[in-house]
């Protein structure tokens, strides 16, 4: 429910009074382009899991669906748009709240870049003390372990594309290898900084998701693509409001626990992480401009991603030689490179995965490490290079150490606790930001 009452939140937002006001002040300029903002946000947001879970999740709703016979036609219009719910509008609306709130406190009311200070109306300068140090160390941990974990994941990605390429053996060993080398390059560039390297970078891995996408539907089924994609987008803007409250409640199973409550529970774990960096990147914008483009647009690029691939899958399945179900039953890490094998060039296509995929890894251990950086630095945005170098090399250590340990799916679990919460701190920061925006748009009419 609480995701609901965000996405309606941030739509009144953009359409409200204050849409018009602009972080940093009416005469502040946006510090970076609508094309590398855009990709920035988008990438430390969700792009390295989404690149390969975009065949293995509707596959997985299509043959294990909550309602519904398995394998059917049907089984694969409800699998579309479960997962256009979970990566799409109500997701992003989670993050574009917690970016705006930050942003706003900080740049509008020059308190420092952090999060605590998005209570600031309600609490004052007692987040200066004990409340606001336990509010920022509980966003460090999620973020450290939240990224560790998801790099630690993708890194089990990227070492299945090399096994398929090139026989490479999948184990522990090869994986924390593999995390050594991209824990550097991460390290080089978040040294560089966020005009260089994770901008640039963030640009490359956006360059490279297009260019996959335009190679599925060009080799893939095309037609096929472009008119399940219009009617499936139909019938997920249709029924959002039917699936965004559906609560499983007539049904003797628990197939929302493992899907949509752990996916709202994660978007929150990773909101002080992603909301951090959008407004550190959203200087200049105006809350129209923020809303609009970390809900509509992210939401816009996932839904199509999903809908290229999956359907491309669906495809294969229903009207084809199929065997995509079995091998995502087998190994959800191989999905994507199961897809690419059906089709011409599959060993640089399934190479270009690969790359494109430490590309992302190493932009979202990039955005983390700043994040970290800004919140125990207590909000100044001009650090230290060694600290960056400190906190990129931990991301590394700590990703490493689940995957040689084997801890990864327990501590994805744990690390999902601090979503309930950041929950209860976002519907507070609702009230919160409301305060502070009718308080800001008076003192502003007035001295006019």
């Amino acid at each position: 429910m609480a995701v609901n009452i965000i996405l309606v939140f941030c739509i009144y937002l953009a359409f409200s009074r204050f849409k018009n006001i602009r972080l940093g002040g009416p005469d502040c300029k946006p510090e970076f382009s609508t094309w590398a903002w855009l990709s920035m946000l988008f990438n430390a947001g969700i792009g390295l899991v989404l690149m390969f879970y975009s065949v293995a999740e509707p596959i997985l709703h299509f043959s294990n669906p909550p309602y519904g016979q398995a394998g059917t036609t049907v089984a694969a219009e409800n699998a579309l748009n479960i997962s256009y719910l979970h990566w799409g509008l109500h997701g992003w609306a989670i993050y574009a709240l917690m970016g705006l709130s930050i942003a706003f406190f900080c740049y509008n009311k020059g308190l420092p870049l952090g999060i605590r200070w998005v209570l600031y109306p309600l609490l004052g300068d007692r987040l200066k003390g004990p409340i606001g140090h336990f509010i920022d160390v509980t966003a460090v941990v999620a973020t450290m372990f939240g990224l560790a974990t998801t790099l630690g994941l993708g890194i089990q990605h990227i070492n299945s594309g090399l096994n398929y390429l090139f026989g490479v053996a999948e184990n522990t060993n090869v994986q924390v290898v593999l995390i050594a080398i991209i824990t550097v390059c991460a390290t080089a560039s978040v040294v560089s900084g966020l005009h260089n390297g994770v901008k640039t970078l963030s640009k490359v891995a956006s360059i490279m998701a297009i260019l996959l996408m335009v190679f599925i539907l060009a080799v893939g089924p095309t037609l096929f693509i472009v008119g399940s994609t219009i009617q499936s987008t139909g019938n997920y803007l249709q029924s959002l409001i039917g699936t965004g409250t559906w609560m499983e409640l007539y049904s003797d199973t628990n197939w929302m626990d493992n899907w949509t409550i752990f996916y709202w529970a994660w978007w929150f774990a990773w909101a002080p992480f992603v909301g951090l960096f959008i407004a550190r990147i959203s200087k200049g914008r105006t809350i129209k401009e923020l809303i609009l483009g970390v809900v509509i647009a992210p939401s816009a690029v996932s839904i199509l991603w999903i809908s290229i691939f999956g359907n491309t899958a669906f495809h294969i399945e229903l009207f084809g030689q199929g065997g995509i179900t079995e091998a995502v039953n087998e190994n959800i890490t191989t999905a994507l490179f199961t897809l690419l094998e059906h089709f011409p060039l599959s060993f640089f296509s399934i190479l270009f995965v690969v790359i494109a995929g430490v590309i992302f890894f190493v932009t979202s251990s990039d955005s983390g490490s700043l994040v970290i950086d800004f919140i125990t630095s207590g909000g100044r945005e001009k650090t230290d290079v060694w600290l960056r170098i400190f906190w990129a090399l931990s991301e590394g250590i700590v990703a490493a150490t689940l995957v040689f340990g084997g801890g990864l799916i327990a501590l994805q679990t744990g690390s999902l606790v601090t979503g309930l919460p950041v929950c209860i701190l976002m519907l507070i920061m609702c009230y919160s930001i409301i305060k502070a925006l009718r308080k800001y748009q008076a003192d502003t009419e007035t001295n006019k």
